[in-house]
């Protein structure tokens, strides 16, 4: 995915979450909802997180120098894993620990229509941001399913949006469940165990992607699909009789470097032919090493 549609997606959620987080706050404070203060902390988390991936690309876009000769591209990879740190330790953690104290001490909901109100409304602005996401998402994955996406998708910002997104969706739902039964059914202690769900779904979402994050952040070869285009330009160009070794390895979302040894019947033309033919098929293949055997 281009950079320019990536950052689009986090701008998206980035402004969704600031309106969505401003409303949960005052309703929280009115209601004394435990569920309503979880999701408020939740969008404040997300928020910062979205800042934080923005920061990362602003990062990563600075030139190579003599400290860093292939570039900032894994700035972005870095920035991912805070973020799910982030949203692991202030979204998941204090939710479970609100939803406790909630289920220890119950009390009831204070001007339930405020809460009602403000979760539809957060729902409305979390759809819009959850469109942009799956509308970014789709045009990546190009028919692989959203599993085998988020496991070959080299870009972290649109995995962790776009789970962050999903993972708010389903937030809201649990809070007015619990709001829901708290009002209508006089269940206290639904409130409470809406907020402990939050911070599971969290949490299980966070240790997702700090997983991913931790691939990337190590080394990760090219895609499968990539490999294929490799395979291909190998394939089309004269004078390469066999690759003896070949090895790739992601530096960033769109900074893949690939060093090869082949026998080749050709000079350094054909090393010069090989290097043209993978880079017009892979445009962010902006290292090519390729040494005769």
């Amino acid at each position: 995915m281009a950079a320019a549609d990536s950052k689009k997606v986090v701008l998206a959620a980035l402004t969704a979450n600031l309106c969505i987080a401003v409303t949960k706050g005052v309703a929280a404070v009115i209601t004394h909802s435990g569920a309503m203060l979880a999701e408020t902390i939740h969008s404040v988390a997300d928020s910062g997180n979205q800042a934080l991936l923005l920061f990362g690309m602003s990062r990563a876009k600075r030139p190579p120098d003599k400290t860093h000769p292939f570039g900032y591209g894994s700035e972005r990879y870095f920035w991912a894993f805070v973020v799910a740190l982030v949203l692991f330790t202030l979204g998941s953690l204090f939710s479970l620990y609100g939803g406790v104290s909630k289920l220890l001490n119950p009390t009831p909901i204070r001007s339930v229509g405020w809460a009602y109100g403000v979760l539809l409304a957060s729902m409305v602005f979390e759809a819009y941001a959850m469109y942009a996401a799956t509308k970014a998402v789709n045009k990546e994955r190009r028919g692989r399913s959203l599993w085998r996406f988020f496991v070959e998708s080299k870009d972290p910002n649109l995995s962790v949006v776009f789970l962050e997104d999903a993972g708010a969706l389903l937030g809201l739902v649990f809070a007015l469940a619990g709001v829901s039964a708290a009002h209508i059914l006089g269940w206290t202690w639904a409130d409470g165990a809406a907020t402990v769900a939050v911070g599971i779904l969290l949490g299980a979402i966070a240790i997702a992607l700090l997983i991913r994050c931790y691939r990337f952040l190590i080394g990760e070869s090219a895609s499968p699909e990539d490999q294929v285009h490799i395979q291909d330009a190998i394939d089309v160009v004269d004078g390469v009789k066999e690759v003896v070794s070949l090895k790739t390895i992601h530096l960033g979302p769109e900074t893949l470097l690939i060093s090869m040894e082949a026998k080749l019947t050709g000079g350094v033309e054909t090393v010069r032919e090989l290097e043209r033919e993978i880079r017009s098929r892979i445009p962010h293949a902006v290292h090519v090493a390729i040494e005769p055997a």
